[in-house]
């Protein structure tokens, strides 16, 4: 017996099946592309804490050239090389998440805030992530300190800042300023770093003063950074200075 494709019935069932068929199928992209986004993610996290660290392929003198990070496939090579420790910090204490040979997903852990510990040319580094709010959208990076806290290397970056303006918080001018820069004072206070448009210091010599120059026209972005960094350091301050008592 023919089937009456023109009856209402017909047409429900067709429409149902060709729902579940489809959703069936867009269920199975999503979750494809979903685990390639995730390991995307983590790549691009290996680069920039790396980067931090001045593990990058940056070529000529601070504050010149493009930003060069290692290739993905280096990344991920090279990442166990450098980075040895991650922790839990909590107050003065740490906790070393054991058994971590890759990249933590510090999303499952509720207490205590991320710190990866690595190791460039002999020199001890603590990476710490900061996030914060520019003028338009999300703002984020990572700062690596030594254990006197003077920065060794940062990575900035956002989701829409200015083009031209803001947007070069991501530039090698503006992040190779912050080597060398003392987040402690002279006492051993907590000073963080001021990003100032009338420092005196314009080729920012004077490491010790905590202060770099600001990004022209971009007051705002500048000041979210600042924000930034103090909110994202000072919780990390009493355990990294206790590692010299």
């Amino acid at each position: 017996m023919a089937v009456k494709t023109e009856s209402n019935s017909y047409t429900v069932i067709f429409a149902i099946i060709m729902v579940v068929i489809v959703g069936a199928l867009l269920a199975g992209i999503s979750s494809a592309l979903s685990s390639d986004i995730s390991n995307n993610k983590k790549l691009e996290k290996k680069q920039n804490i790396l980067y931090a660290m001045g593990v990058n392929h940056n070529q000529g003198e601070l504050g010149g050239g493009k930003v060069e990070f290692l290739s993905t496939t280096d990344a991920e090579k090279e990442f166990p090389n450098y980075v040895k420790e991650q922790y839990l910090i909590k107050g003065n204490t740490a906790e070393k998440v054991e058994g971590a040979n890759d990249l933590i997903n510090f999303n499952g852990h509720r207490e205590g805030l991320p710190l990866y510990v690595g190791e460039k040319d002999g020199t001890t580094l603590y990476i710490i992530p900061v996030n914060g709010r520019g003028l338009w959208d999300a703002i984020w990076g990572y700062i690596a300190v030594d254990k006197d806290l003077i920065v060794r290397g940062v990575f900035f970056d956002h989701k829409g800042e200015t083009a031209g303006l803001g947007a070069n918080i991501k530039e090698r001018f503006f992040m190779d300023d912050f080597i060398g820069e003392h987040l402690l004072d002279a006492a051993g206070n907590f000073q963080s770093i001021q990003i100032s448009k009338s420092n005196g210091d314009p080729e920012n010599k004077r490491k010790e003063d905590g202060k770099i120059d600001a990004i022209a026209g971009a007051t705002l972005t500048g000041n979210g950074v600042q924000a930034m960094i103090r909110d994202g350091i000072e919780p990390y301050v009493s355990y990294i200075k206790s590692l010299n008592k």
